[in-house]
């Protein structure tokens, strides 16, 4: 194989639970076609959502990931899943999945095993708190460490940000999910910045641990990052040398492949009108020199506020798919 391409894609909260009227088979027919054109060997997904087959504590099953593979290239792909904060099956909602054509040669995931849910003691909740809480982030990130031959392995780190919206506080919100004060959104948009750089943190240091292993680590990072590469969660993961002032500590960066895509079409999400970057692909410098291109396939993207009011039962992802492909 002379070329190699990865693609990530937020399948946005993919569920064959919700369409029990024939709104998943509308699904389908949108999505197969979108990841059939990333032609990807290696494609990282988020949001994939699984469940027990006989509705009680049976195993978790993603169903809806089998329909939509099915009859695909990818159905033969190698697999793996996160798991739930116990470890023991994958959540009810928003799993990670990586989908491998390459040997998978070890994989894992990190769930604050290199950082500590940070205490915080709410100041608007209701009761009041009369000692700090954990923190803790709402998803795992997982890892695997691909065989792609001739001796060249690439390290796969797929994740998916906590977004800027407020998380939930006691006694600060109605049965219908209105804030019932300013302070109290605002102290809960406060944890959820408090999760998405945390989980920024844990990312960038399980690539510390992977370069500490080998400096010329082919390695990847990527998925829906809920952020720009202007904002703080993402300067986290690139480790910019700008940021550290260290010229010794550049080859340790990560470079965004769509730097490489026209700035008119580098966008991810239409949110109210606004084109953003919200979907990223970091590259280290080894596998940065093996890029050919990078690809954002937003040319059919809604508009993620206004389509779910306008359209019923919609059935696209509002994040555009994208792939980089490599030498």
């Amino acid at each position: 194989m002379k070329h190699w391409r990865l693609g990530t894609f937020n399948l946005e909260n993919l569920d064959d639970r919700a369409g029990e009227d024939g709104g998943f088979e509308d699904r389908l027919a949108v999505l197969r076609p979108q990841l059939r054109r990333l032609r990807a060997d290696v494609l990282c997904l988020q949001e994939v959502n699984a469940h027990t087959l006989d509705g009680k504590s049976g195993p978790r099953v993603p169903v809806g990931l089998e329909r939509l593979l099915e009859g695909t290239e990818y159905a033969r792909y190698r697999r793996v899943i996160s798991m739930n904060r116990g470890g023991h099956r994958p959540s009810d909602h928003h799993n990670l999945v990586i989908l491998s054509r390459f040997p998978i040669l070890s994989h894992g995931q990190v769930w604050h095993d290199l950082v500590p849910a940070p205490s915080i003691r709410a100041v608007t909740a209701k009761p009041a708190c009369d000692q700090g809480q954990p923190v803790e982030w709402d998803r795992p990130i997982l890892h695997a460490c691909l065989d792609l031959g001739h001796g060249k392995v690439v390290q796969v780190v797929n994740v998916h940000l906590r977004a800027p919206r407020a998380a939930w506080l006691p006694g600060q919100k109605t049965e219908h999910g209105r804030w019932l004060s300013v302070g109290g959104w605002a102290e809960g948009f406060y944890l959820a910045a408090v999760k998405r750089a945390g989980q920024a943190l844990e990312a960038r240091l399980l690539v510390e641990k992977m370069f500490d292993a080998d400096t010329q680590a082919r390695l990847v990072v990527c998925g829906d990052f809920n952020c720009d590469d202007r904002e703080s969660p993402l300067r986290t993961l690139m480790g910019d040398e700008e940021d550290t002032g260290n010229g010794h500590l550049a080859a340790r960066m990560l470079v965004p492949a769509e730097r490489s895509v026209s700035e008119s079409q580098r966008y991810s999400v239409i949110h109210h009108g606004r084109k953003v970057m919200l979907d990223h692909i970091l590259l280290s410098r080894p596998l940065l020199g093996d890029l050919i291109g990078c690809e954002v396939h937003n040319e059919a993207l809604g508009d993620e506020l206004v389509s779910p009011a306008r359209i019923w039962q919609p059935p696209d992802s509002y994040h555009a798919p994208m792939v980089a492909e490599f030498s």
